[in-house]
């Protein structure tokens, strides 16, 4: 059977949330960005709330993609479509932004905003003090309103920026496992010292079990389930999944459905309800 075929093996429970996905609309209302790192697709809400109803999830956090770079009228039209009770947002803007663009932002239920390099971006000795600036604005103007930063960076840098995340005084979350590749194991230093930001300190640290196929080398993504797994077993409680929809260049090779049953495979009942419900809860003021 096709991925594209897969029916549900499980059900949300009430509350389920899709903490990570996009959504797309037509490039003459929304012009992308100049840097574009794929070919964007029309990904309007209604498909989304129609895998989300099939899913059994009715709370969703919309992540700006890169495609629109710092113009998030798509994701904020979508927002307002949804509601505020049902949906929170995280953007992607100048750290120096005015504070009563934040404030509009806070208001319509955005709550972070996005550290954000292409996955795919090579070794570059010496890269992650050109972040220190970003990162240490964003980090104080986020944490006085109650906002949180969301990393999206190479597991590479993940790696290099441990210390700064180590120092950080307010939540923020690691997309797509942190983006340690799978085939080096649970074992590499890097994802070792997730699962120890995971268990110690301040404990401000939540990782999205989000784009497997970005992180796996094995067919049907079986190498990212030690991972997984180890996570779970470090820090259930600080662990949310997201479909990371509509999967941008991976589209024609994974399906949605598909990706949501492995959480079955990594996750008992009583912790996907925690990942599901109970976690983005608490992280995003979910009521």
């Amino acid at each position: 059977m096709s991925p594209h075929d897969a029916q549900p093996e499980f059900k949300s429970p009430a509350g389920g949330c899709d903490a990570h996905f996009h959504v797309f609309g037509p490039a003459q209302r929304y012009p992308y960005g100049s840097e574009l790192r794929y070919t964007p697709p029309l990904a309007p809400l209604a498909d989304f709330l129609e895998l989300s109803q099939k899913l059994g999830l009715s709370r969703y956090v919309f992540v700006q993609p890169s495609a629109y770079g710092r113009d998030n009228r798509c994701m904020l039209d979508a927002m307002r479509e949804v509601g505020k009770a049902s949906c929170r947002g995280i953007v992607d803007i100048d750290e120096n932004a005015p504070d009563a663009e934040l404030a509009r932002l806070d208001a319509l239920g955005v709550r972070g905003v996005r550290i954000n390099l292409s996955p795919v971006k090579p070794f570059e000795s010496g890269f992650a003090p050109k972040l220190m600036p970003r990162i240490a604005r964003l980090a104080e103007r986020c944490a006085e309103i109650g906002w949180q930063l969301d990393f999206l960076v190479p597991g590479w840098l993940t790696e290099e920026l441990m210390p700064t995340l180590r120092r950080l005084r307010l939540d923020f979350t690691l997309a797509h496992f942190g983006l340690f590749q799978a085939k080096s194991g649970v074992d590499q230093p890097g994802f070792r010292q997730l699962l120890e930001l995971l268990r110690s300190g301040e404990r401000r640290c939540w990782v999205k079990l989000t784009g497997v196929y970005r992180v796996s080398a094995a067919p049907g993504f079986a190498d990212v389930a030690a991972l997984a797994r180890a996570l779970v077993e470090a820090a259930p409680d600080r662990l949310i999944w997201g479909s990371d929809y509509p999967h941008l260049s991976f589209a024609d090779k994974v399906g949605s459905v598909a990706l949501w049953n492995l959480l079955a495979r990594w996750a008992d009942e009583a912790t996907r309800k925690r990942i599901l419900v109970d976690n983005p809860q608490r992280l995003f003021g979910f009521s």
